[in-house]
């Protein structure tokens, strides 16, 4: 497609994903094959292993020597991308009918009130994916720690309305490159996770409105990069303590969220224990060393 004449650029970040990856590219050609969209797929690939720089199909490849981690290859992919549009779609994601296209009708419907919008992400099941929420206060968080609060729809949810949120899971982001650019883009000292949390939290600060739209529908196989369960705890509570550091830096604040992280891991260990578990002992005992 002429640079001219492209209006959405869809970016996704790739690492020793090959085969889901190559699946999310055929989803995307399949479901825009007889589009009006004048689009660009872009993936950026952070020094896979797996033959990932030999995916097939009409997108471009961005080959890193290096992990740069999701939220850093994230800007690098928007600085190359040419479209007013911009689509951030995880690897492990697949686009459902026509979903690429609902979601930027209605953005552009709605572009005078919406800055920021999420889809409809599903498990491989089909059963709807908790993918938004509010901010994570110090009350949400206790809620996430210890009241299963994605279970009871306190921390994370997925409507089946349209939704005015917080923030929406940064496997399925739409905006204009305008609005991503205006506000800094991806923090770069973010490695992977929270990133969209930050991101979105920045967005708000600044007036933009994040929305829900729940008929453009995705399946989100979630944490296909994270090799086993360990390095995404490790990662969240890495996301809160920066998140706290840097947008509630009060000692208060920051002192009352150690003490949840640390209550939190001395539950699981002493749980480990009790049930012979050694993931849970190994992972909280890691946890614990960063509070």
């Amino acid at each position: 497609m002429p640079e001219s004449k492209i209006e959405l650029s869809i970016i996704i970040i790739s690492y020793n994903t090959k085969k889901i990856t190559q699946d999310c590219l055929e989803s995307i050609e399949t479901s825009l094959k007889h589009s009006e969209i004048s689009y660009e797929t872009i993936v950026v690939d952070n020094a896979s292993t797996d033959g990932s720089d030999k995916l097939s199909g009409n997108f471009r490849l961005i080959k890193n020597d290096k992990n740069l981690g999701f939220a850093k290859a994230n800007n690098q992919g928007v600085r190359e991308a040419k479209g007013n549009y911009i689509l951030f779609l995880n690897s492990d994601t697949v686009v459902l009918d026509n979903a690429i296209e609902k979601l930027l009708k209605f953005y552009k419907q709605n572009r005078a009130a919406i800055q920021f919008l999420g889809g409809k992400l599903l498990n491989k099941d089909k059963s709807p994916q908790a993918s938004c929420g509010p901010f994570y206060s110090l009350p949400v968080i206790f809620g996430a720690l210890f009241l299963r609060g994605d279970y009871w729809g306190l921390t994370r949810s997925s409507p089946s309305s349209i939704k005015e949120v917080d923030w929406v899971s940064g496997a399925c982001i739409l905006t204009k490159k305008e609005y991503f650019d205006a506000i800094g883009g991806f923090d770069e000292e973010i490695f992977m996770y929270m990133d969209e949390i930050d991101l979105l939290y920045r967005a708000k600060k600044k007036g933009y409105r994040v929305f829900f739209y729940p008929e453009a529908e995705f399946t989100h196989l979630g944490s296909a990069s994270s090799a086993g369960r360990t390095y995404p705890i490790l990662q969240v509570y890495k996301g809160f303590l920066y998140f706290y550091l840097k947008h509630h830096n009060n000692m208060l604040s920051l002192f009352l969220l150690k003490v949840m992280l640390q209550l939190k891991g001395w539950i699981a260990i002493i749980a480990g224990k009790l049930t012979g578990n050694s993931y849970l002992i190994k992972t909280y005992e890691e946890a614990l060393k960063l509070t």
